[in-house]
């Protein structure tokens, strides 16, 4: 799991600050005053927070993650056993966060290159999330189709994150029709996990 750190609306304020001067900006173009006057608290107060430029990167990369991670668990859960429903939400959820939120595609895609010193913060949890969401999807499998080999699943949910991965970082169709797809093949993947009876 994502190492938790303690949040106060403080915290959370200049982290939203901070994100929404990163997507509009850049970066490399957000100054620490400039967060701390988005958030209406001394510039003094987000060195007091975070520490540094570096202590508000990490914090909102971590943000970045916790939320994405269980954004994907939501999506599944709320379908119920309806595993095909809970594979599609998902999916799609994860490829329309990637393509409107530069901070989750770089997460996501390992996205690299420019000046952008914010994306080492966030390229360097590209594993970490990429094991998460794997996670999310084989206990949710898991729930619903009893009796399945876990290696099997292990395997079904690892092949499902990648190639929705492939798809953000190289899209080739719409997204409807891209977590459509996906999605039938993920059923067909976590079916064939199903050990047959004995």
């Amino acid at each position: 799991m994502i190492e938790q750190s303690g949040t106060t609306p403080v915290r959370d304020s200049i982290v939203d600050a901070a994100r929404a001067l990163t997507v509009a900006t850049g970066w490399d173009g957000v100054r620490m005053g400039a967060v701390a006057g988005a958030a209406g608290v001394s510039r003094q107060t987000v060195y007091n927070e975070f520490g540094s430029k570096a202590g508000l990167a990490e914090a909102l990369a971590r943000r970045e993650v916790d939320t994405f991670v269980g954004d994907v668990r939501a999506a599944l859960l709320a379908h119920g056993a309806d595993v095909r429903a809970g594979a599609y939400a998902a999916i799609a959820h994860t490829l329309t966060t990637a393509a409107e939120n530069p901070l989750v595609k770089a997460i996501l895609s390992s996205a690299r290159g420019g000046s952008d010193e914010l994306l080492p913060y966030l390229t360097t949890r590209a594993e970490v999330v990429l094991t998460e969401a794997s996670g999310a999807l084989i206990d949710w499998a898991g729930d619903h189709l009893p009796g399945a080999d876990q290696a099997a699943l292990a395997f079904a949910a690892d092949t499902t994150v990648r190639l929705v991965v492939s798809h953000i970082v190289l899209p080739r169709t719409p997204i409807d029709q891209t977590a459509t797809t996906l999605a039938d093949l993920a059923v067909h993947l976590f079916s064939a996990a199903v050990r047959p009876p004995h």
